[in-house]
């Protein structure tokens, strides 16, 4: 895995960076624990076995949410290029933070942006007509899917996030701001 990540013989530890521009530090600190690496790597080859029944462009709709929702900029950015390559346009991309709002996603489409939103923002608190409108649309093992898929993103996100790896290792943007001494409101 190494080899196709990072390049023949090439260690990642003292040569960070992958090619597609990333620190490449999930991979490493993941292999810290083999078998965990290796259960990871199992999901990746899961989610895109050529037996999932789940439409490519509904599964990345529901990673590229999960990104967003969680404040995954790695999980996000990632899945941003896995839905273009999926078919999305780049409307349906730069739409991914406004979703409601927007005009671009048909019916499906947006059953798998409230489901996934339900299952991130509500922990998998799912209103009865976020799952029928679902339903009109998948088939009972596409929802299996999907949530599965889903729910391995978000873990994937909060990982990320928690241990500062990738593309996540940066402060948070939500900070109190402090001018010239002053942290009171007079």
């Amino acid at each position: 895995m190494y080899d196709l990540l990072f390049g023949a013989g090439r260690d990642p530890v003292a040569e960070p960076g992958t090619a597609a521009g990333t620190p490449g530090d999930w991979w490493t600190v993941f292999a810290l624990v083999p078998d965990v690496l290796q259960h990871a790597v199992d999901g990746f080859a899961l989610y895109r076995s050529p037996t999932r029944r789940l439409d490519p462009l509904l599964r990345e709709l529901g990673q590229c949410r999960t990104g967003w929702a969680r404040g995954s900029q790695f999980v996000f950015s990632q899945h941003c290029k896995a839905l273009r390559d999926a078919g999305a346009t780049e409307e349906q991309v730069a739409a991914i933070p406004s979703w409601p709002t927007a005009t671009c996603f048909d019916d499906a489409q947006r059953a798998v942006l409230a489901y996934t939103d339900a299952l991130v923002y509500d922990g998998g608190r799912v209103a009865d007509g976020v799952f029928e409108a679902l339903r009109r649309h998948l088939s009972d093992e596409e929802i299996l899917e999907l949530t599965y898929i889903t729910a391995m993103y978000e873990m994937h996100a909060v990982i990320g996030r928690a241990l500062r790896l990738e593309l996540d290792d940066r402060d948070d943007p939500v900070v109190e701001v402090v001018k010239d001494g002053v942290t009171s409101l007079r």
